[in-house]
């Protein structure tokens, strides 16, 4: 069911009015359902709106930027404990808080976050994958992911976040032999004990999508070696293999954003959209990080699309630490392929939606 108190937390009239994607991590990092209820919880969000709404109208001189980053205060859905930040270009106007900068960055690339996690075991640093994007206009998405970067954000370590680390990586392939596009990070589960896991042992569970079929695969490493590529292990269907390239379907038809997190009994669950962007909310049990996955639930049909003939929905994920005992949090995003026309009459529209279900 739809959870008002949550969706009204977003819907803003002065600076932030809305943003794509939505990851939430705790800053003690123990992303489980109730979580400690104790620790700020950092959030990130992809394409962003930066300007003024009045009487139901976006103002002119707005800017769309590419990603920006929240802080909110407590576990509730309360609008005046939660802050954005996104950054400044050279004459003072919004741009995004992180852009590419690593040795395969070309000029013009911008930033796609994907999920992220707190690692304990080096010092605390949080991390979060970054898809690096391309413009391709002229098409029905005018852009293309063409890689995947890490960005390590310190211990500790606050906008304007300026001593953050970002890092190439392997886990992007933009062909996998035949069987399509390959990019890892769109969802993480630590079962780890800093954590909080439920029967942690040391390792970090990495997400990937494959082909058109959106195929989900999944890497692991130590959270101590995180950052060497070289001791990454991808799940072959039946052992953990160097090679990227022979990692098993797990499931298909999920989402480019989505989310696996564990439920109380130690199994983990598989939150995301069908086909990324259709407009079914679907959820799958598994027995390990690894599956064997029960058929997959449809648990929600968003409201939205009706709305207008333009809108779609599309990524949702669950947010654990911020759902109450014996419900999940769920987000998913609202958009629309008129963008520019329909943000100026429905400019709170481009925020994240939210919904609770029973486990």
């Amino acid at each position: 069911m739809a959870d008002q108190k949550w969706d009204k937390m977003l819907v803003r009239t002065s600076g932030w009015l809305g943003g794509d994607g939505l990851y939430s991590m705790p800053l003690d990092g123990v992303r489980r359902t109730g979580g400690t209820g104790k620790a700020e919880t950092f959030l990130w969000f992809s394409d962003t709106i930066v300007g003024e709404i009045e009487e139901d109208s976006l103002q002119p001189g707005w800017e769309m930027i590419h990603n920006s980053v929240g802080y909110l205060r407590g576990n509730s859905p309360d609008p005046s404990k939660i802050d954005f930040h996104w950054g400044k270009d050279e004459i003072g106007k919004p741009a995004a808080m992180f852009h590419p900068n690593t040795a395969q960055a070309q000029p013009g690339d911008y930033y796609w976050l994907g999920d992220g996690f707190f690692n304990h075991r080096r010092d605390s640093t949080l991390y979060l994958f970054a898809y690096r994007i391309k413009k391709m206009p002229g098409g029905v998405y005018p852009f293309e992911d063409v890689g995947v970067s890490l960005i390590a954000l310190p211990k500790g370590s606050r906008p304007p976040f300026k001593n953050h680390r970002q890092l190439d990586t392997p886990l992007f392939q933009k062909d996998s032999q035949g069987k399509g596009k390959v990019v890892f990070g769109v969802a993480v589960l630590a079962n780890t004990i800093g954590a909080g896991a439920p029967k942690p042992d040391g390792y970090v569970y990495v997400y990937g999508v494959r082909g058109i079929g959106k195929e989900l695969l999944v890497a692991r490493v130590k959270d101590e070696a995180f950052e060497d590529f070289s001791q990454w292990r991808y799940w072959d269907g039946n052992s953990w293999n160097i090679d990227i390239h022979q990692a098993a379907a797990l499931t298909n038809r999920v989402s480019n954003e989505m989310s696996v997190t564990f439920l109380e009994d130690g199994r983990v669950l598989a939150t995301y959209q069908l086909d990324t962007d259709a407009p079914t909310v679907m959820v799958q049990a598994g027995q390990t990080p690894v599956g064997p996955f029960q058929p997959a639930k449809k648990i929600f049909e968003t409201p939205e699309i009706y709305n207008d003939l333009d809108f779609y929905t599309y990524n949702a994920k669950a947010h654990p630490h911020l759902s109450k005992p014996g419900e999940l949090l769920i987000s998913y995003n609202v958009n629309s392929f008129d963008f520019f026309k329909d943000i100026l009459v429905h400019p709170n529209h481009y925020r994240s939606r939210f919904i609770k279900v029973k486990l």
